[in-house]
């Protein structure tokens, strides 16, 4: 007790930061058109400004009534990892699926799956990455510019779907703006020691002639088996498979129980190779902009393990081969007219597969998915305070698992969806209101070969919207509040599974006569700043009916631990709050220090805690920065789950302690830098509670990562 209590106040009091947080860096934007024709700065033509561009028109962060976080510039580089859910998961309200170190969703508010939307550039992934947790998003971070997370009532323009909220991962593959260079070039290269990390990215843009822009980008990522602080086993895990070694051995299982116990160091079958290749181009004109981009996805990783511990159970250690083809458009016009100021336009379509390996190379299961998804947004003329955007947006997903362990049927999910955003500037007070209507189709169309599966379709209709309103109480610091309705219709997967699932080595069982899931949603946000130091928290509370869960039954089925989708009536609430202050200034040098917090509480009526909800985290830092040299020390708290859900074990808090030290040899302005950082000092054994598998397989032990970053 008093440890957390030590720690707790060493959080709230910061830490600090060399330069920002990663959840406090909010860097500029992308431009319009017209900007990136007429003054690009240093920074090829981003705004010196705070903008918010994850919208349908740009908005200054500051006026954005519920809480949003950026990644962008020197703090992207500090949080970079293979995974977009390891990448953001120091950021306020966001934890990570941690399904081993090759496929980590972001978990937003204790919320995950098809509740969180992964966009690239506005647009979803086009994967199967929300169908299971051991399925990788295909958006790799290191080729990103930027990051955008938004919470609450904002993420209805993007999908009902998406109650949790939506991450924007934006990056030049249809290039923005006119380089001044003849040849643009950036260029990022990583080491990192506990999975033997190899990485290299790399893109370029040429200006060709005075109008078009193309562009070319790569990647290349090989990592071993990670490095872990202790046994692979949680204590839980180890005892039972202890108890089961003790027992008389049973000649037709293969299981060694003994040998599964003393895994310890290494994460055994954690290893991935990945490499990207895109190329795009972009005519670009003080009228508007036209682009279009092909992009290459391959993946090859292996899934830990959810080792057997009990007579009866059974273990595999698949591995996934993954392969995505994609075509991407954007297009904008600058009307310029009194009724409408920008046309925008942007479509994408994917062809993604993967593979799911046996142990001897063989394929057992393969996922086919073909998916398009496209949006139109009427951007308004601004009139006084009065500005917004209406649009529609569709999507069409054909899927398919083909092998010994088809879980769900050969099925189409169709959305098509009407949205508008207002927003009145009546000075101090700021008002905002969205709505959305969306037509959602769900079909199952099993083959010959699913006979366990029956044709169903689902057809849903749903309304969704949201009030905010926010008042300049003084200087910069504003309260507001965010009130909104929503509905969201059941997934394919939600509906139609059935059947052993060996990536997450589970027997998952849907249910084809789910309701749409609704909630009633309030939210409260103050933030605010002054010289030298900034603030902002929010809390919030969610009533569901008709909350889509997994239920761990305690039944085993093919070997495997059953899994059943279930509905009730759910409360969700949780705080979550981040600050920095410059300390001093000593010589060349600004002392700054930051703090981190968040916490959710979740409880499923008449069954008792929501499962995998993240448990409260703290996390602060201290560190000094300068034009040439960054230092940084950082300690993150997290603590034990108490609460758990039937059949749910519990885990353990744990503390890590971060450092890191920046150097830029020849200052800011320049155009390369190098990161020192040494994550988990004292190699202590972390599991986070909001993963499938963390009795399995626990995060990293100690990492020394050395980055370089180059752009000319």
């Amino acid at each position: 007790m008093t440890k957390a209590i030590f720690l707790s106040s060493v959080a709230l009091l910061g830490l600090g930061i060399s330069a920002a947080s990663p959840a406090l860096a909010a860097d500029a934007a992308p431009p319009s058109a017209h900007d990136a024709t007429h003054g690009a700065a240093d920074d090829h033509g981003a705004p010196a400004t705070d903008i918010i561009v994850t919208a349908p028109f740009h908005r200054d962060r500051g006026d954005v009534i519920s809480t949003v976080s950026i990644l962008q510039g020197e703090a992207l580089t500090k949080a970079l990892r293979p995974t977009i859910g390891e990448t953001l998961a120091r950021t306020p309200g966001v934890s990570a699926t941690s399904f081993g170190p090759n496929a980590s969703r972001p978990v937003l508010r204790g919320l995950q799956g098809e509740r969180v939307r992964v966009l690239t550039d506005g647009i979803g992934s086009i994967d199967v990455s929300n169908t299971s947790v051991d399925h990788a998003v295909a958006i790799n971070p290191l080729l990103a510019e930027r990051v955008e997370v938004l919470r609450g009532p904002e993420s209805l323009l993007f999908g009902s779907s998406a109650i949790g909220g939506v991450v924007n991962v934006i990056d030049r593959r249809i290039p923005r703006a006119i380089p001044k260079e003849a040849v643009h070039a950036d260029a990022i290269g990583t080491y990192g020691s506990a999975a033997n990390e190899r990485s290299v990215s790399g893109s370029v843009d040429v200006p060709v002639g005075s109008m078009f822009v193309a562009h070319a980008d790569g990647s290349y990522l090989k990592t071993g088996d990670l490095r872990i602080g202790g046994n692979v086993l949680a204590p839980a895990a180890r005892a039972e498979a202890l108890a089961s070694a003790r027992l008389p051995a049973d000649p037709a299982s293969e299981v060694d129980f003994a040998e599964n116990a003393a895994l310890r160091g290494k994460l055994p079958n954690s290893a991935s190779e990945t490499w990207t290749a895109g190329v795009g181009g972009a005519i670009i004109t003080e009228g508007g902009s036209l682009g279009v981009a092909y992009s290459h996805y391959d993946s090859l990783y292996g899934v830990p393990v959810r080792y057997a511990t009990q007579p009866g159970q059974e273990q595999e250690g698949p591995r996934l081969q993954l392969k995505q083809d994609r075509i991407d458009a954007r297009a904008e016009i600058e009307t310029g007219g009194q009724i409408l100021s920008a046309i925008r336009t942007r479509f994408g379509f994917a062809d993604y597969r993967h593979s799911e390996l046996e142990e001897d190379g063989s394929v057992g299961t393969t996922f086919y998915n073909k998916g398009f998804e496209g949006r139109l947004e009427l951007a308004q003329a601004q009139h006084g305070g009065w500005k917004g955007a209406t649009g529609l947006q569709y999507s069409n997903r054909d899927f398919n698992v083909v092998g010994d362990e088809a879980f769900l049927p050969k099925s189409n999910s169709q959305e098509f969806g009407l949205f508008t955003l207002q927003q009145f500037d009546l000075d101090a007070l700021k008002l905002e209101g969205g709505a959305r209507y969306e037509h959602s189709v769900r079909t199952a169309m099993p083959l010959a070969s699913q006979p366990q599966f029956a044709a169903v379709k689902r057809t849903f209709d749903t309304v969704s919207g949201s009030l905010g309103a926010s008042y300049k109480v003084a200087g910069d610091w504003r309260v507001g509040v965010n009130l909104s309705r929503t509905v969201r219709a059941p997934s394919a997967e939600e509906l139609f599974a059935n059947g052993p699932h060996a990536g997450t080595e589970s027997f998952e069982i849907g249910n084809p006569d789910f309701r749409t899931e609704r909630s009633w949603g309030v939210e409260g946000v103050l933030k605010g700043g002054g010289p030298g130091y900034t603030f902002e928290a929010s809390a919030y509370h969610n009533w569901f009916s008709n909350f889509i869960y997994e239920d761990r039954t305690g039944a085993i089925e093919d070997g495997l631990p059953v899994y059943q989708q279930r509905q009730a009536d759910a409360r969700y609430y949780g705080v979550e709050a981040q600050a920095a202050v410059d300390l001093a200034k000593i010589g060349a040098f600004t002392v700054k220090a930051d703090a981190v917090g968040d916490y959710v509480h979740a409880t499923i009526k008449n069954v008792g805690p929501a499962p995998r909800i993240p448990p409260l985290r703290l996390l602060g830092g201290l560190g000094a920065t300068s034009d040439r040299l960054d230092g940084r020390i950082e300690v993150e708290w997290t603590d034990n789950q108490p609460r758990l859900a039937l059949n749910e074990t519990a885990t353990k808090g744990f503390t890590l302690v971060n450092a890191e030290l920046g150097f830029r040899p020849w200052g800011k302005d320049r155009p390369v830098s190098f990161l020192l950082s040494a994550n988990n000092i004292f190699d202590v054994d972390a599991r986070r509670h909001a993963s499938f598998l963390k009795d399995f397989a626990p995060l990293s032990g100690r990492d020394i990562r050395v980055t370089a970053r180059l752009s000319i």
